[in-house]
């Protein structure tokens, strides 16, 4: 049998992009054309040198371990070593279920076209069996993501949060509620409700059991809480229990929250103040928005 390593070359391009475009949509990365086709060729270049040389170093599981890596970087460009790590296991995951489907629709269609040589499995993939293939592969890695993704613990809906005002901080647990799009009405700034004893490290006591007050106008700031007046808002909402209300609101001067495994700082979030408890089993004393991470600041 014929083999043509500039087919070869060519096919192991196309495969490598399948399987990063796929790696990239199912970890919802930003795709950048150039830098897939780069790392494409790098392992495609690999693949060849792989295949005509006797060299061992080409065999070792560090080898192909390391080539991993640089594709995967020189796709993504994560600085993230969590984020990275994600990335390979995915693409590692996409690149079996690839490698799979291709070789049994190849298999049952066309037997004759793979061969065993220098101790290595070659299919020589004709172009639509490649894209075949890639397509069924990524096609079974998303649904079984989702499936997965339906059976997450429920530790996975929480985060952590830190909210910091004039150099004090205070540390808790939120839940993400994905029905939580409170905005500040004027700004679009989200909201982060919190409860009202998880805040008396940012805001004095008085004016935290004077919330009601602040809203309907009817509290005087003295001169020593006067600095407070203008980062306060008023928020209406139509949820927590009670329809048409009125929350109250504090720009405070940033909250750094940990989502999946990656720190959000914004410097343009609104505390909503609470003043029950969100949780009856004190799991968590925040609520924050998917509308959190839309800008990270």
């Amino acid at each position: 049998m014929t083999i043509y390593l500039d087919i070869v070359f060519v096919e192991n391009i196309i495969m490598n992009y399948i399987i990063l475009f796929a790696t990239g949509i199912i970890c919802k990365e930003k795709i950048r054309q150039i830098r897939i086709i780069i790392s494409s060729i790098i392992g495609s270049i690999y693949s060849v040198a792989y295949y005509i040389t006797e060299i061992t170093l080409y065999a070792t599981i560090i080898a192909k371990i390391l080539l991993s890596v640089v594709m995967v970087y020189i796709a993504f460009s994560s600085k993230n070593l969590k984020k990275t790590f994600k990335l390979l296991i995915i693409f590692y995951l996409t690149s079996f279920a690839f490698g799979g489907c291709a070789f049994a629709i190849l298999y049952y269609i066309k037997p004759q076209n793979i061969l065993y040589q220098n101790g290595k499995f070659i299919g020589l993939y004709p172009l639509k069996i490649a894209i075949l293939g890639g397509l069924l592969g990524f096609l079974i890695i998303n649904i079984a993501f989702k499936l997965v993704k339906n059976k997450l613990n429920m530790e996975d809906i929480f985060c952590n949060l830190k909210v910091c005002n004039n150099g004090k901080e205070q540390t808790l647990r939120a839940m993400i509620d994905t029905g939580n799009l409170l905005k500040d009405p004027i700004t679009n700034s989200p909201v982060i409700i919190i409860e009202k004893n998880k805040l008396s490290n940012i805001l004095p006591k008085e004016i935290l059991e004077n919330t009601e007050k602040i809203i309907n106008g009817k509290y005087e700031f003295s001169d020593e809480y006067l600095k407070y007046a203008s980062k306060f808002r008023v928020l209406p909402f139509s949820s927590l229990g009670k329809q048409n209300g009125m929350l109250l609101g504090f720009k405070v001067d940033k909250i750094e929250a940990e989502i999946n495994d990656e720190e959000i700082i914004r410097d343009d979030a609104i505390v909503g103040i609470y003043d029950k408890k969100l949780s009856n089993r004190n799991q968590y004393e925040g609520l924050i928005g998917l509308n959190y991470v839309e800008k990270s600041c």
